[in-house]
């Protein structure tokens, strides 16, 4: 069964062919992950998943979602990290981590709070995209990032890579997705820049390109490096699938191992024609005419249909989101229901 077969990325060898998806939990305080991290992300290793990705993890204080993002900026961080990394390596699993920066989607609130902008009396931060345009008429206007704040950008990201080393992560994966800063960097509806970072898509692609290349600097190959895309905004005018291919291709010139393939997120009030694998053609175009591996994610929340999209040909890992919420045995789970014999933890083998 091809969800059960190794994959090997890089100098890195994952058990089975599932992931877990960076899922926020929006549970930190000062950018530390605690214990709620650690029993999140390990029973998710102890479920059986190749790869436990942490949550989106801010690479500066200003660069986060919310007051309860996870960070990966000081030292204090890298050693809450590593007690966390160490236990799911010890589980087989290998730890990844998912460095971003919200960009104009930063400093808001809790979503169980409401998630809306912060306040300056609830302690928000100036937020950051490539043109002064607003998220939504809800969000705070950015400001447009000169010469210096991009420069500080990367730098931040190399930084934190530097640090996710130091964590023992073994695979970073760069969130470009979502309506983040690197995604609103690429799409034409929220970059209206007219300088070497804005217009053409080799210029809209710059910042993205930049982060990857210094980032391989002191995370060098084979050590996997994975860029999250959102494929499209779903709106008229918008980055769209066909510039994805081609950022895709650049990409892989670029030393980077895997696409992980989202959409989405950058423009509010789109229609998405959400169901079951919807976005699974993304990242089957993009492995077959970009020539690099790519993760489906989104809506994927059976076995045999997971089994499926390998055995087409599709993409080469499954990223599972809110199944792993429901079921951190997902992979355990599969396993059974395709009639695979995977060893359990020692713990649980009276249940087998």
């Amino acid at each position: 069964m091809p969800l059960f077969e190794p994959l090997i990325v890089g100098d890195v060898a994952l058990r089975n062919r599932i992931a877990v998806s960076p899922m926020c939990e929006y549970s930190a305080s000062d950018g530390l992950p605690n214990e709620w991290h650690l029993v999140h992300l390990g029973s998710r290793a102890v479920g059986g998943a190749g790869l436990v990705f942490t949550e989106a993890t801010s690479v500066s204080p200003e660069g986060r979602i919310s007051p309860g993002d996870t960070g990966m900026w000081n030292d204090a961080q890298v050693r809450a990290w590593a007690r966390i990394a160490a236990f799911i390596s010890a589980q087989g699993a290998v730890p990844g981590i998912q460095l971003a920066h919200a960009g104009r989607k930063a400093a808001t609130d809790l979503p169980w709070q409401g998630g809306k902008p912060l306040t300056a009396e609830q302690g928000a931060w100036t937020i950051f995209a490539p043109s002064a345009l607003a998220f939504d008429d809800v969000h705070a206007t950015p400001v447009a990032l000169d010469a210096a704040g991009i420069a500080k950008v990367i730098a931040d990201f190399v930084a934190a890579a530097v640090r996710s080393r130091l964590a023992g992560f073994r695979i970073i994966e760069i969130h470009a997705a979502h309506g983040y800063l690197l995604h609103s960097f690429l799409s034409p509806l929220s970059n209206r820049r007219d300088d070497d970072y804005g217009g053409s898509l080799e210029n809209r692609a710059r910042l993205l390109r930049e982060i990857v290349a210094a980032v391989r600097l002191q995370w060098p190959a084979p050590a996997p490096l994975f860029v999250r895309v959102s494929a499209t905004d779903w709106a008229e005018g918008g980055w769209d699938i066909d510039e994805c291919v081609e950022l895709a291709r650049w990409l892989k010139q670029d030393g980077v191992d895997l696409i992980d393939c989202s959409s989405g997120g950058n423009v509010p009030n789109v229609k998405i024609p959400v169901g079951p694998g919807y976005q699974v053609p993304f990242a089957a175009r993009i492995r077959r005419e970009a020539g690099i591996a790519t993760g489906a994610v989104g809506l994927i929340t059976d076995a045999e249909q997971a089994d499926a999209i390998l055995g087409r040909g599709d993409a080469d890992l499954i990223l599972i989101a809110r199944e792993s919420l429901r079921d951190p045995y997902f992979p355990l789970r599969a396993a059974a229901q395709l009639g695979v014999a995977i060893e359990p933890p020692v713990q649980y083998r009276r249940a087998w």
